[in-house]
């Protein structure tokens, strides 16, 4: 038999108070626990290029101390490559930039996911660095510059000596304008690297350019800005001009924000990456963790309360925390739920066209196809069919590769015009950039009240691969400070139930 405890009768009524009050003590343990055992979010992005890779690899940098640290990070791409608009082409077993090409030396966040991933920085071949630049008003060439067929580099520097002279001579001290118009506009958007602390999180593209004191350069065209600068009229028409048409297939009456950063690509230092600048891509993507979904359009984005799902063409779904687009929304075709607001915009269609053969000569007037310069630009003139024409590799004297870049898709008949010869003929279509104008229009970084945010954004400022990261490393940031906002209303929150229930206890007793 078992023997039976005697209690005392304080003792009896302390258990039955511990009794009475430990559905209370349960609760609000059972309530930490829940936050603790709570599953990590995930994060979608919509697109593989520079600015959704960029947006990958800087949460992962940013998130320590937030739920993000512990984030599943899913990026959806439409096509069977990552890279978004950075592209090679090949061309005869040869391999060359058919999107993104060019880099600036102070692209600072390329230059560090170069070093980071152990990837070669390509500079310029001597061809594709040769000075012999002509300029095509459509029957003759209102300007060349000189080239050198002798690879010597004292002949080279001569050569570009002369070519300096000839170009103060038609063009005169408006080039040092130029210059100082560039190098200020590179100064403003250096401030972009500086340190986190002093940097702040934007939520609004507005906000980024004002706080960088680029905003107000979006707000009037190239021409007005220049013609401010008193750049001279044959200078903004000619070199000025050319300089558009080739880097963003557009004239003089872009923003001034896109027309300048398209000078600053004109400089020298260029560079790419060695096998394709696509790589920096792959490896943000490889080394943040993520899971890649190739070939897999999303078709809508729907708000569901507490989650976004996200729907595929292949008839997949996929709950997601946070949905980052990094890809723009002009030419795809996603259904938002609610719906989304963001101005109108059209894209800048860049056809380019890769031919291995030999150019006409007699199309622009010349016996030899050496007189004919390694980089034809044009004027801006509606009957001229083409934005540029450039040597890529030199094989032999009748034996090149050329690159030519037209707004309208380049028919046969037209390259068999252009060309004495083709032996190979590939061809590419962009929605490359948008179509700028003056005073810009912004959609918003962030699309709804919660968490759906747009990298490109920010193209309505300019479109380069920099850019690109730059907006993708502030969204990282606004994305990790927005989630410590919550967790900290969160944490508050939590406080205030701890001491509601501790205060209760103590009212009981």
């Amino acid at each position: 038999m078992t023997k039976m405890m005697n209690l005392s009768p304080e003792t009896v009524s302390l258990l039955l108070l511990l009794a009475l009050l430990s559905p209370t003590l349960l609760l609000c343990s059972g309530d930490s626990t829940t936050v603790e055992d709570e599953s990590p979010p995930t994060v979608c992005i919509i697109g593989s290029g520079i600015g959704g890779s960029s947006v990958a690899h800087f949460l992962r940098n940013y998130s320590a101390s937030t739920a993000l640290s512990r984030s599943r990070i899913l990026m959806f791409e439409r096509h069977e490559r990552v890279g978004g608009r950075m592209r090679t082409v090949t061309v005869s077993g040869d391999t060359f930039e058919a999107g993104g090409s060019i880099l600036h030396p102070k692209n600072y966040h390329a230059r560090d996911f170069v070093k980071r991933f152990n990837l070669t920085v390509r500079s310029p071949t001597a061809i594709e660095e040769s000075s012999a630049v002509g300029i095509w008003d459509g029957k003759r060439f209102v300007f060349k510059t000189f080239g050198s067929s002798v690879k010597i580099p004292f002949v080279d520097k001569i050569v570009s000596w002369v070519n300096d002279v000839y170009l103060f001579v038609r063009y005169g001290l408006s080039l040092l304008r130029m210059s100082h118009f560039i190098e200020s506009m590179i100064d403003n958007f250096l401030k972009y690297y500086e340190s986190l602390e002093s940097r702040p999180v934007f939520d609004s593209v507005e906000g980024m350019l004002k706080w960088s004191g680029l905003y107000n350069l979006t707000k009037v065209t190239l021409q007005e800005k220049l013609s401010e600068a008193q750049l001279s009229p044959l200078l903004v028409n000619e070199l000025v001009t050319v300089i558009t048409r080739i880097n963003y297939g557009q004239s003089v009456l872009i923003s001034g924000l896109a027309g300048a950063v398209s000078l600053a690509g004109s400089g020298g230092g260029l560079w790419s990456v060695e096998g394709g600048n696509w790589q920096m891509a792959a490896k943000l993507i490889n080394h943040s963790d993520v899971t890649l979904h190739l070939n897999e359009q999303i078709e809508s984005v729907s708000h569901l309360g507490d989650y976004y799902e996200l729907k595929s063409a292949k008839g997949n779904s996929f709950k997601c925390d946070v949905t980052v687009v990094s890809t723009p929304l002009d030419e795809v075709d996603i259904q938002f739920s609610p719906a989304i607001s963001i101005p109108k915009r059209e894209l800048q269609h860049t056809h380019a066209t890769f031919v291995r053969g030999l150019l006409n000569p007699g199309y622009f007037g010349m016996k030899s196809v050496s007189d004919v310069p390694a980089l034809v630009g044009t004027l801006e003139d509606p009957l001229i069919p083409f934005s540029c024409i450039s040597i890529l590799r030199k094989y032999s004297a009748t034996d090149m590769t050329y690159k030519m870049f037209t707004r309208q898709p380049a028919s046969d008949s037209l390259l068999d015009e252009l060309f004495s010869a083709r032996t190979e003929t590939v061809r590419i279509d962009w929605g490359a950039y948008p179509k700028y104008h003056a005073p810009e229009v912004f959609a918003p970084f962030i699309l709804d009240d919660h968490h759906l945010y747009y990298v490109n954004a920010f193209e309505n400022a300019a479109s380069t691969m920099e850019t690109s990261a730059v907006a993708g490393e502030n969204m990282a940031r606004l994305i990790v400070s927005r989630f410590r906002t919550k967790e900290s209303s969160s944490s508050s929150s939590s406080s205030s139930d701890t001491r509601s229930c501790s205060s209760g206890l103590h009212s009981d007793m």
